[in-house]
């Protein structure tokens, strides 16, 4: 970490003797190791490291970033020599320049427990034994046409200096595993299922024999696949996958897109948008968080961001470049750990039994959002609802229509959040919501 801070230092005043009058630099090293089984035997081995330093440069009111994988001090030298003589021929741009120091302060210390000691020594021949666990529970039926196995661990470090006071260090470690199955069923149809699990720690994950038994069992609840009906009804969406829907909700909710004038949400911040029970908060500091931090890209300290209230729209993703031009207060430049308050005291089946009737949704394929006017298109599939149970598996089916719209039908939030995202949301039921299909 040392050697990282004193290459970010030195780059700092580099572009400050080639001329710049402002300079940001961050320095980072990263290592991933990755095991991949099809079928009983090892397919992949692939290990990845990198370093780099990247340099933002303020010259003459002239903005350029700039990156290169050579750390070496005589070569970046005359890499940021160069870099300061291009950003010259650019042309002004009035709004950019360093962040404002005041936006450093106030930065916390807590430990966010996102580094693991036991995924540095963690051995080839305990990927090997997990695979082989995935493996022997993924193929645990005679219909299993193919099965595959995924274990990756990771860590990285970086450090960032600017020219104007701010230091910051970071570092952590990941580690995922995933099964995914394919089975035979009538006909050509190949159902498939997967579950992918991730963490900061060893500790956070499930038994790798457990992932890939659930695989399994996601892909033989697809045989019989039929196409889903074109209805109106109650709509269920699995916690695994809610996080992606949320997603879109508040995909334009930044200052970038406001000044662009690509939001639906420009003149609607302090409004009431959504029911009371939906209150969506970002938590940079949540321990073992999978995008937790202590200051984000461009150096302002992390704090807790209400984003959503009791269905009031509090705050955006403000950066300092986007908010001058929108002129709007900087908040954060992206989003880290997004948290949905949970909701009644009940999970999904328990939502499910008192539904009734409907469709509940257990993946997304594909569709889009336009972020400007709310409106979009998705694919999914999931099964049918009937009787409270989880009834026949359907595909082919789309659910159209507009996002602010959609979540103003939100009528129950669950207490179930999926913690392996760092989006974490608990099952959702909205009412009325329009399928097409057969």
């Amino acid at each position: 970490m040392a050697n990282l801070m004193d290459r970010a230092e030195g780059a700092v005043e580099l572009a400050l003797a080639a001329g710049a009058q402002g300079a940001w630099a961050s320095a980072s090293s990263s290592r991933e190791v990755e095991f991949t089984s099809r079928d009983g035997a090892l397919e992949k081995v692939q290990e990845n490291t990198s370093r780099s330093l990247s340099v933002q440069l303020y010259v003459d009111g002239r903005f350029s970033t700039h990156s290169t994988t050579s750390l070496q001090p005589e070569r970046l030298k005359s890499f940021i020599g160069e870099a300061v003589a291009l950003t010259r021929a650019l042309q002004p741009d009035e709004h950019r320049e360093l962040p404002d120091p005041a936006l450093f302060a106030g930065r916390s210390s807590v430990d966010l427990q996102i580094a693991d000691a036991g995924i540095d020594s963690f051995s080839n021949e305990q990927r090997d034994v997990w695979l082989k666990a995935m493996d022997a529970e993924a193929r645990a039926d005679d219909r299993v046409i193919s099965a595959t196995g995924y274990v990756s661990t990771s860590r990285g470090e970086g450090a960032a200096v600017s020219s104007n006071g701010f230091e910051g260090t970071w570092g952590g470690t990941s580690v995922w595993l995933g099964a995914e199955v394919t089975v035979r069923d009538e006909g050509d149809a190949r159902p498939e299922g997967g579950l992918w699990l991730g963490g900061r720690r060893l500790d956070q994950l499930q038994d790798p024999a457990l992932i890939a038994k659930e695989a399994l069992k996601r892909a033989t609840e697809r045989l019989g696949t039929t196409k889903g009906p074109t209805t109106a009804t109650t709509m269920v969406v699995d916690p695994q996958i809610a996080g992606r829907l949320l997603g879109r909700l508040l995909g334009a909710a930044n200052a970038r897109s406001i000044a662009q004038g690509r939001s639906v949400y420009a003149d609607k911040i302090g409004q009431s948008l959504f029911p009371s029970i939906l209150t969506v908060t970002d938590e940079p500091l949540l321990p073992g968080g999978l995008a937790s931090r202590h200051f984000d890209g461009e150096g302002i300290a992390a704090k807790t961001l209400p984003i959503i209230t009791a269905g009031v729209l509090e705050n955006v993703w403000v950066d300092t470049y986007y908010g001058k031009k929108a002129g709007l207060t900087p908040t954060s430049g992206g989003r880290s750990n997004l948290l949905v308050k949970p909701g009644v005291d009940k999970g999904l089946s328990e939502l499910i039994r008192d539904v009734g009737e409907g469709v509940y949704v257990t993946s997304w394929l594909g569709g889009n959002a336009d972020g400007t006017t709310g409106d979009f298109s998705f694919g999914l599939r999931g099964h049918m609802i009937e009787g409270g149970e989880i009834g026949r598996p359907v595909g082919e089916m789309n659910v159209t229509g507009n996002l602010l719209d959609l979540f103003g039908r939100l009528a129950v939030v669950g207490n179930d959040p999926w913690p392996y995202r760092s989006t974490q949301v608990p099952t959702l039921v909205f009412d009325g919501v329009q399928f097409s299909g057969a």
